[in-house]
Order: structure tokens, then sequence, then C-alpha cells
């Protein structure tokens, strides 16, 4: 799942009285990864973390989070491919 906004999580914490560690613990990941996900350095999870993110926040999904299509051969799409 991909976030949608950065901005859009922070506040929502700072609304329903939530740190990183609190968060984290509600969701079952680091207080370093909510950071990540609030800094916009990482922006994607897994649909079970997002949903356990969404719930402890009391918000629907699609609020912070939408569908996100990895590459169908797996790799990393931002890698160079080589052209014989």
């Amino acid at each position: 799942m991909k976030l949608t906004s950065g901005d859009t999580l922070r506040a929502l914490m700072n609304q329903r009285g939530f740190s990183m560690a609190r968060l984290g613990r509600y969701a079952g990941c680091s207080k370093s990864f909510i950071g990540h996900l609030c800094a916009e350095n990482k922006t994607t999870c897994t649909p079970q973390l997002a949903e356990r993110i969404a719930e402890a926040l009391d918000v629907p999904l699609h609020l912070l989070f939408v569908e996100h299509a990895s590459a169908s051969n797996g790799r990393n799409s931002n890698q160079r491919r080589v052209v014989a």
C-alpha cells in the first residue's frame, strides 16, 4: 500500500494524541518506521500494516493509503535494464 501523505498521517496522529511510539505499538511496527512514513522517507507498507495503522487512528484505510502496484517481475522499477 502507498501512503497518500505524511502530512495527513502526522495530522491524524496529533488529533488523536498518538506519538510515533504509541502508533507503532498499536500497529505492530517500530516507531522509526512510523517516523519514516511521516517524513515520507518510506511511502509503502504491507496491506496488513496499512490496515492496522488506519484502524489505530480510527480512519478509513483509503484516507491514508492507496493500492500500490508492484513490478510484475518483483524487481525494483528504478533498476536499469540491460539491452543487448
